[in-house]
């Protein structure tokens, strides 16, 4: 079984083209941050999040120097996603994705909490471009993490209608520790099924 953060990488690359804008809503240590550059190359946008200086230094160091000029860091949480998002890209963001909990090799007491999640997942929904890819992995083995991604799922279920019936991905627990995957693809005009 492959995993998860593969998962969804692949999802993303069949939406995602170079000079499109994109969001890491988490930044951790930049591999989705990277995977993202490399889609959009450097004419698109990588806006990139995190409350913690560390994960954004961390991240910013694993962009190539040819890439550097689409990754704009933003110290701020998720949850205020929005307000960066320039009017010329608010509703045409092409994907947004989070890698919840907390950042590997870090202070483990910090972690993403469940009310910036969801108005962060709010606020993605309103960036996100018809046809746009939302993908979170919640991880489930820190406190405070099963809630969380029984909240993200649920509110995955409670954004039915705003999906592609054929996108939306809950990943299977294959433990009660076991990271979960959920990916929406956003229904509308000029969307991959409308």
């Amino acid at each position: 079984m492959k995993p998860l953060t593969t998962r969804a990488h692949e999802w993303v690359a069949k939406i995602v083209a170079p000079g499109d804008c994109v969001i890491d809503a988490t930044a951790g240590n930049g591999h989705d941050t990277l995977f993202l550059a490399r889609q959009v190359g450097s004419s698109g946008r990588v806006l990139v999040f995190d409350v913690q200086q560390q994960a954004l230094r961390h991240t910013v160091e694993r962009i190539p120097d040819s890439l550097r000029t689409a990754v704009i860091p933003i110290h701020d949480s998720h949850a205020h996603l929005g307000k960066y998002v320039s009017g010329q890209d608010y509703g045409h963001v092409s994907a947004v994705l989070f890698n919840l909990g907390y950042l590997p090799g870090g202070d483990k007491t910090i972690t993403t909490q469940s009310d910036s999640t969801l108005s962060a997942l709010r606020e993605s929904l309103e960036v996100l471009k018809p046809g746009g890819i939302l993908s979170v992995i919640a991880y489930t083995g820190h406190p405070g993490g099963a809630r969380e991604a029984e909240q993200v799922g649920d509110w995955f279920g409670s954004q039915s209608q705003l999906w592609l019936p054929e996108s939306v991905v809950a990943s299977e627990a294959i433990a009660a520790s076991a990271p979960l995957l959920y990916l929406g693809i956003k229904r509308g005009k000029g969307s991959l099924g409308a």
